[in-house]
C-alpha cells in the first residue's frame, strides 16, 4: 500500500496511489485540505474513482483498522471501530450505527500531491 512517510521524506502523488488501486479496493491517500494533511479513502468501483475523508460519521474516528488498511466485506467498506458498512461508490452508510449518513466526499483534482511534496 502506498502512503506518504513524513519521517523518511518520501512523498507519493495521488496518481501513484491511483495506479496501484485495483477494482473493488480502497487505499489511503494523504492530501492537504484547508492547509492541513487529511487522510482520505480512495475507492475504485465500476471503473470510477471516488475519495472520502477517512472519518466515520458515527464516532469521528478513522475507518481503517491499521493505517491505510481497510476492511471490505461483500463490496462494502466496513468501519473497523463500530462495524458500520458504507457503499464504496457513494459513501452512504447502508448498515450500522450511522445508517443513512454518508462519508464526506472529496473532489479529486488532477495534478494534486500530498503535503510537502515538491511538484
Amino acid at each position: 500500500m502506498l502512503q506518504p512517510d513524513d519521517k523518511s521524506g518520501v512523498s507519493v502523488s495521488l496518481s501513484a496511489v491511483l495506479a496501484q488501486l485495483s477494482e473493488g479496493s480502497a487505499s489511503e491517500a494523504v492530501l492537504a485540505i484547508g492547509g492541513e494533511p487529511a487522510s482520505l479513502i480512495v475507492t475504485r468501483v465500476a471503473g470510477q474513482v471516488q475519495a472520502f475523508r477517512n472519518i466515520c460519521p458515527h464516532a469521528g474516528r478513522r475507518l481503517d483498522w491499521a493505517p491505510g488498511e481497510f476492511l471490505i466485506d461483500q463490496g462494502q467498506l466496513v468501519c473497523a471501530v463500530h462495524g458500520a458498512s458504507f457503499d464504496m461508490a457513494s459513501g452512504l452508510c447502508v448498515a450500522g450505527p450511522c445508517k443513512g449518513a454518508s462519508l464526506t466526499p472529496v473532489a479529486l483534482v488532477p495534478g494534486i500531491h500530498p503535503p510537502d511534496c515538491e511538484s
